[in-house]
Parts: C-alpha cells; structure tokens; sequence
C-alpha cells in the first residue's frame, strides 16, 4: 500500500539539528509559497522548542505533526502536519507538508501524505481532511490528487505570502468507512 522508501513518525528531541539544517537548505523553495516565519525559526533552539510544543498539541489532540523519513538512511527529508483538529460533528482537520527540493518528483511525498491520511483516518477516526495549495504549486496539487484528494473550489486571498493575500486551491479527502 505504502512506498517502502519513506516513513512517518513524530519528530523527537534529538532531530532539532537535523530539521533545522533541512529548513535552512530549502529557506527559499519553501518560503515561495508559504507564509512569512520568524528568522528564529531557522534555529535548532526554536525547531527544540516546536517538536516540545507539538508534544504537547498531539497529546491534547489539537495537532499531529511527523517527519518523513527516507528508509534505509533514516534521512530527515520533510514534515507531514495535521492541523486544526476539530471533533464533534465536524471530525476534520487541515493537511500540510513540505519536503527537501531535492527529494522532489520521486513520489515521496504522495505516499507520505496517503499514510498520514491512513493514520488520520484509521487511528485519528477524522471523518474528512482538507488542504489548501497554491494555484501557482501545481506540483504540491498533484500530490494531493494522487492521494485520492479531490478539488473543491478556491479560497479566495485567504494566505498572506510575501506581502500580498494570495488564493488557494482547497482539495479534501472523506473517510470512506463512514463510520466515524
């Protein structure tokens, strides 16, 4: 089902390093279509202070944040994040990831964002999870179509990037148990 070639798992202390120096290589590819961070975050101490946070989040169950792995090496090689967690009747949360520009067009990132789906769905029991892309990221949109996500409709000047609010595509996922 999955590739064999990654993996996810929840960052832990000792990956600070390794998650920062990955930011910092892909500064630029990353910052072209996400928004604005604080120059601290491209510091082991700030990415620390994150992976305790997201502890935390995961454990209040308001966030579930992974790394993405290369098999074999274990090479930190991008994230996986599932965000604004909502139960009740809602039972959705929101998806986002990056992966190192160099690991780009392998396929990574789709089986990695089918299995963060599998473990939303399976052991998260989420009824639905949406993400929102760049139209001008017609890669990133790939991924989530080739995870079986499907187009919804456009959020109009929703994201501040680079100084100007920029539309978004909105593509979601439903859990096809239903029985959430």
């Amino acid at each position: 089902m999955f590739n064999p070639q990654v993996f996810l798992r929840f960052p832990e202390e000792g990956d600070a390093a390794e998650i920062t120096a990955m930011l910092k290589r892909n500064r630029e590819f990353f910052a072209a279509y996400s928004p604005a961070v604080p120059e601290e975050f491209y510091t082991e101490q700030y990415q620390l202070e994150l992976i305790r946070s997201g502890r935390a989040a995961r454990e209040e169950d308001r966030k579930y944040d992974f790394v993405v792995g290369l098999r074999g090496d274990g090479r930190i090689i991008g994230n996986v994040g599932l965000s604004f967690v909502i139960r009740g009747p809602l039972q959705s949360c929101m998806i986002g990831y990056n992966l190192d520009q160099a690991y780009n067009g392998k396929g990574y990132m789709t089986e990695a964002v089918k299995q963060a789906v599998h473990y939303a769905f399976q052991e998260l029991k989420f009824h639905r999870i949406y993400g929102e892309v760049s139209p001008r990221n017609p890669g990133s949109i790939r991924v989530l179509e080739h995870a079986g996500f499907h187009k919804e409709g456009i959020s109009k000047a929703n994201v501040k990037i680079n100084g100007v609010w920029e539309d978004h595509q909105v593509l979601a996922i439903l859990n096809p148990s239903g029985d959430v």
